[in-house]
């Protein structure tokens, strides 16, 4: 455990990353000194800090540290040969990750809910935290996005619990196992399990791995909500500690969730019993919806409550989020990068916009989606569309031609599949081409976890003056 006693002043080496900021932004309502650094911090993360009363500065350098501060929290995009890290280890300047942070400072003395997965781990995180602050129990949080319905992605609440989204990653520079082994929980709920983090894991079996070492730090009177629709969550689960409920909506699931109604105005699902309405879109998001409920069930709040608490919840930000309606034509902003979650989201948009054509514009930019791992898989999920527009894949140049993403040979096996699709070289020139193609009644689905060079605001100006 961190000494609280002795730490006053603490520096964010890539503070404007959102897990970073915000929880920088938490010690400083806290009471403590904070300060940080990135390479470029802007809007709104720039305008956020300020808000705050938190100096920051742009670029490393090892000045930044003066006053040298009691401890430094180091990014996981930092590496050796960055001239402020290379400071902080230089004059035996204290530090820590992210997740070591949080975990000196508050987990040892809460009751931990790690929420995991490969996909939807941000909105069910969120929706737990929402339930559980709704239902009056004061619950802490850290999230990877921003919720709509929530004061921040983190936030330190009176409670005894602490919703955490558990991210698979890598936890920083100088230890490469995943961020949420460091959150010693009580109850994990694990969405599923695919190949993503290309850059870190070699294969599937290494992110199994990776999942079956939280479980297995889950003590015996703990409890692991698992995925029962997906064969490998379930085989990951097989020999865990603690106990296990299942959460599903076929048979096999011990709590079953059973659709009821989909549609532009939400989904009405039954889940232990109790029926329940959700305002979000899409098969997926039902499932989200069922393991939180299913946890804060657990934790004491009547079903009862719950179903009158989550028609409240809104969602979080770029996950399906309504961005633009102008001369009919709607603008959507969505974080999907992976083929599963684009099928997903592609499926929702389908069920909330019926009878209307949907365009897909996706940015290839995560370091799978960079990569020819998901050539074949990545057509499929697009060709759901009516017309698909694909970027040049970010950073092209790192990657060895032989084993990157051919972005022009996905809209070839789209085209043969019947559907219109383009290959254009970035942002600008997608919404160049674009637009004379528009109709009132269109739909246009932004894909990236990036920000596609502005792409969404700067296509919802132009909107407005078509």
């Amino acid at each position: 455990m961190l000494d609280r006693a002795n730490l006053k002043h603490l520096h964010f080496l890539g503070i404007a990353g959102t897990g970073m900021g915000t929880v920088a932004a938490m010690f400083r309502e806290i009471g403590l000194q904070v300060t940080g650094s990135d390479q470029a911090v802007y809007p709104p993360m720039s305008d956020f800090l300020r808000q705050r009363g938190i100096l920051f500065h742009e670029g490393y350098a090892e000045k930044n540290l003066t006053p040298k501060p009691d401890l430094a929290v180091v990014g996981n995009a930092l590496s050796r040969g960055n001239p402020e890290l290379e400071a902080v280890l230089t004059h035996r300047i204290p530090f820590v990750s992210l997740p070591e942070l949080l975990r000196g400072w508050f987990l040892y003395r809460s009751r931990n809910l790690v929420v995991t997965g490969t996909h939807g781990k941000t909105t069910t995180s969120t929706m737990l935290a929402f339930l559980l602050e709704k239902g009056g129990l004061q619950p802490s949080w850290f999230i990877g996005g921003v919720p709509v319905d929530l004061p921040g992605g983190c936030h330190h609440g009176k409670g005894p619990f602490w919703v955490l989204e558990g991210d698979e990653y890598d936890t920083s520079f100088a230890d490469k196992r995943s961020k949420f082994l460091h959150y010693l929980p009580e109850l994990v709920i694990l969405n599923n399990v695919e190949f993503d983090h290309a850059d870190i894991y070699p294969d599937i079996g290494a992110i199994q791995k990776s999942f079956r070492q939280l479980l297995n730090v889950v003590p015996q009177n703990g409890l692991a909500l698992i995925n029962a629709d997906d064969p490998r969550a379930l085989e990951v689960a097989k020999d865990a500690p603690c106990e296990i409920l299942e959460v599903g909506g076929g048979p096999q699931a011990a709590a079953r969730y059973q659709i009821q109604a989909s549609g532009p105005e939400g989904s009405d699902f039954t889940l232990h019993g109790q029926r329940f309405h959700l305002r979000l879109a899409g098969r997926h998001n039902v499932h989200n919806a069922s393991m939180a409920i299913s946890a804060a069930h657990t934790l004491g709040l009547p079903l009862d409550r719950l179903a009158s608490i989550l028609p409240e919840f809104q969602g979080v930000r770029r996950r399906l989020e309504v961005r633009a309606d102008a001369k009919g034509i709607t603008l959507v902003d969505d974080f999907g990068h992976h083929p599963s979650a684009l099928r997903e989201s592609i499926a929702a948009l389908r069920g909330r916009y019926p009878n209307r054509r949907l365009w897909a514009l996706f940015e290839p930019r995560s370091n799978t989606t960079r990569r020819g791992i998901f050539q074949k898989e990545l057509a499929q999920s697009l060709s759901a569309a009516d017309g698909v527009y694909i970027a040049e894949i970010a950073r092209k140049e790192q990657l060895d031609p032989l084993t990157r993403l051919d972005p022009a040979k996905i809209v070839q096996d789209i085209q043969a599949a019947g559907k219109e699709a383009h290959f254009c070289e970035d942002g600008e020139a997608i919404m160049k081409d674009l637009l004379p193609r528009l109709k009132s009644g269109d739909v246009v689905a932004i894909f990236t976890n990036g920000s596609f060079g502005g792409l969404v605001p700067k296509l919802a100006e132009a909107l407005k003056n078509l």
